[in-house]
């Protein structure tokens, strides 16, 4: 009887504020496997309001400093003094301007390309904590849904058949690729319970699929220095980015995170279950096809502009859990903004680690991710 009240209340310790006090039986709420450590500082209720905001200014002060910092790391050199004149040049300062080459690198080039990876890596990382909830799986990452194999198709349809090249382009194509994919999605889990078994199957089906016909376009059409320049994409670049696709993001970005924020209660209650998440009055499947619809359209946007990057929807939510603890509320801008530096650094490093040639960011996220990982899960006791 002692240590079934021992372990009762250990569960307990576990639950988000919005399940404790209830019975925590094996009927009622059920624990889910673990997907992260104990609560941290963060993440406990106990941390008051004015801590919490001062740990988020600060990580927002981080990522506004590895912003600035990223902007001039390259193979060509940019100063503080280069990066203050091209700014104040362009928000209408009095200041000396640049010559006509630095000022293109600096604003054309370095930063879109840094901010893009900020926007992307915010999104990639938001979409892996929404998914890992959501189907209860700690492996999900935002490509499970099948979205990225659905832009692959697309792009590489543009740009080896030509389909579409003239009024969608590579990003067009590989958008319209993602929304095509996620679209098939849903028709297959129409008649379903939206489970979590379900979705997974579902979409690692659909991101075979077009995985294949990625392949059979690539194989039947493409000559070597387009294969090559395909690959190149479907690894993972920033280097493309420009004005108008940061744009893009920077509406479609944060709007997704606020409606995955806004659903923080509701992830507490998928995380422990859909009975759990039904005995607290959410509308599961309702709730469930919202997320899956708002992390699909984030994924979408993002692959459709640089690519397909992986680890960072999978390892930035299991670190960042592990330090703030799993209450969505908080979970959701930690993991956000630790996504954004992530991305912006990883990116730098790629622009440097072997120049003057540069790697696609999609190969190093996957060399850095490997052994973060292991050592998230050693952490956690799992390995």
């Amino acid at each position: 009887m002692s240590a079934d009240r021992n372990t009762r209340s250990r569960a307990e310790h576990l639950l988000p504020p919005a399940l404790r006090g209830r019975a925590v039986t094996g009927d009622t709420v059920t624990i889910p496997p673990r997907t992260g450590g104990s609560a941290g500082p963060a993440g406990r209720p106990g941390r008051s309001p004015a801590a919490q905001a001062v740990l988020l200014l600060l990580a927002a002060g981080t990522l506004a400093a590895s912003t600035v910092a990223a902007v001039r790391v390259g193979t060509a050199e940019v100063g503080w003094s280069d990066l203050s004149r091209v700014l104040g040049a362009h928000l209408g300062l009095d200041v000396d301007p640049l010559s006509p080459l630095l000022d293109s690198l600096i604003w054309d080039l370095r930063l879109p390309r840094v901010l893009m990876a900020a926007l992307v890596g915010a999104s990639l990382a938001v979409c892996g904590v929404v998914l890992q909830a959501v189907t209860r799986n700690a492996l999900a990452d935002p490509y499970l849904l099948g979205v990225s194999s659905g832009a692959s198709a697309g792009a590489v349809t543009v740009v080896v058949l030509g389909v579409g090249a003239s009024t969608l382009g590579v990003t067009g194509g590989a958008l319209a690729g993602a929304l095509l994919s996620f679209g098939l999605l849903l028709a297959l889990l129409r008649r379903t319970g939206l489970d979590s078994a379900r979705i997974v199957l579902t979409g690692v089906v659909v991101g075979q699929l077009f995985t294949a016909l990625t392949s059979l376009v690539l194989m039947a059409s493409a000559d070597a220095d387009t294969t090559r320049a395909v690959t190149h994409w479907l690894l993972g670049s920033i280097a493309p980015a420009r004005w108008n696709t940061v744009a893009v993001c920077a509406i479609v970005t944060p709007l997704g995170l606020v409606a995955a924020w806004l659903c923080s209660h509701a992830l507490d209650g998928l995380a422990f279950g859909a009975d759990t998440a039904a005995s607290l009055g959410i509308g599961v499947r309702h709730t469930r096809t919202l997320l899956l619809v708002v992390t699909a359209a984030l994924t979408a946007v993002a692959v459709a502009s640089v690519g397909a990057i992986g680890f960072v929807g999978l390892i930035v939510p299991h670190g960042v859990r592990f330090l703030v603890g799993p209450l969505h509320r908080v979970l959701l801008p930690y993991a956000a903004l630790a996504g954004a530096v992530f991305l912006v650094w990883t990116d730098a490093l790629a622009r440097v680690a072997f120049a003057p040639r540069e790697v696609p960011v999609g190969v190093i996220t996957a060399l850095l991710g490997v052994p973060l990982f292991l050592l998230v899960l050693r952490r956690r006791g799992e390995l």
